[in-house]
């Protein structure tokens, strides 16, 4: 649905995107993830075409470039920073942002219905923005996005600053909105998220792409070792054969055959209190490619 080829973009000196390219099959959920000032934003921006590339090319599949007015209105975007106004109700933004896009009358009545009822807020539309908890912001962002029925939609840090409650309502509309086949652009510095909503994940670092694949497949190639943790109920009689110091009745070591590790500690038998493993996930992978050191920037 979304082929970019070959994008890049420097502010001044500094390459912001370099020679990225991605593409989206209809219906995808796919996560952009990186730290602060990997490109992440520069590459959406240029995706919906608010940024012109220095070099390369985005079109949505059978439309054409996002720069084409016509092409905009198969977009829909929620950004991190809230594209709705304190001062409206719920429903005056929704009203707003729908008359944008064309929509009047009854199309524009049923369109706002609709969209409340998904975000969870048609008890609350006559209320002020202004008023309403972070999470209800969130969910009227994501609202206002949708108005005009995207058949692609952008949802950049849609769960900043939400309750649980809120958080557990976005994650089903986003599976909700993957069942009727939108596609979606996910960013987020969460990683549990990606791993539960995404098909499949990019992460990039210093404006470059680093990696792409199916959740289970960057585990796999960038993941590291699993950990394996034992306690014993009493020391071993030889602690000499475990494959890491005892301490405080424990060991943990990392292995890449975790089931032949655990296999090789069932010899110590009742005395070992608990065993478990820890696998790597998308955060170890995360950190693997892109570092541990503080990003502030």
């Amino acid at each position: 649905m979304i082929r970019a080829a070959s994008l890049s973009k420097s502010f001044g000196d500094l390459r912001a995107v370099d020679d990225v390219s991605l593409t989206l099959a209809p219906g995808e959920a796919f996560g952009l993830l990186g730290p602060n000032g990997a490109g992440k934003t520069t590459t959406i921006n240029m995706l919906v075409g608010v940024l012109a590339p220095d070099s390369g090319s985005v079109e949505i599949e059978g439309h054409g470039p996002p720069t084409d007015p016509a092409v905009r209105r198969v977009i829909g975007v929620a950004p991190q920073a809230l594209a709705i106004y304190d001062e409206l109700t719920g429903d005056e933004n929704l009203q707003f942002m729908g008359k944008l896009f064309g929509l009047r009358g009854s199309r524009l009545r049923d369109r706002i219905n609709w969209a409340l009822n998904f975000a969870g807020l048609t008890d609350r539309r006559k209320g002020r923005a202004g008023t309403y908890s972070g999470g209800m912001k969130r969910r009227l962002n994501l609202a206002a996005a949708l108005i005009h029925e995207p058949r692609v939609i952008l949802l950049d840090e849609p769960t900043v600053g939400v309750d649980p409650q809120s958080r557990s309502h976005l994650f089903d509309c986003v599976e909700q909105l993957k069942a009727e086949g939108v596609t979606i652009l996910y960013t987020t510095h969460y990683m549990e998220e990606a791993e539960r909503l995404c098909d499949r994940v990019a992460i990039m670092d210093h404006g470059k792409l680093l990696a792409l694949d199916t959740v289970e497949g960057l585990i796999e190639a960038h993941g590291g070792n699993s950990i394996v943790h034992a306690r014993f109920r009493r020391p071993p009689d030889d602690p000499s054969s475990l494959p890491a110091p005892l301490t405080n009745n424990a060991v943990s070591f990392d292995t890449n055959a975790p089931l032949q590790a655990v296999e090789s500690l069932t010899r110590y038998g009742d005395a070992i209190e608990t065993l478990s493993v820890e696998r790597p996930n998308l955060e170890a992978v995360f950190l693997n490619l892109t570092g541990r050191s503080l990003r502030d920037d």
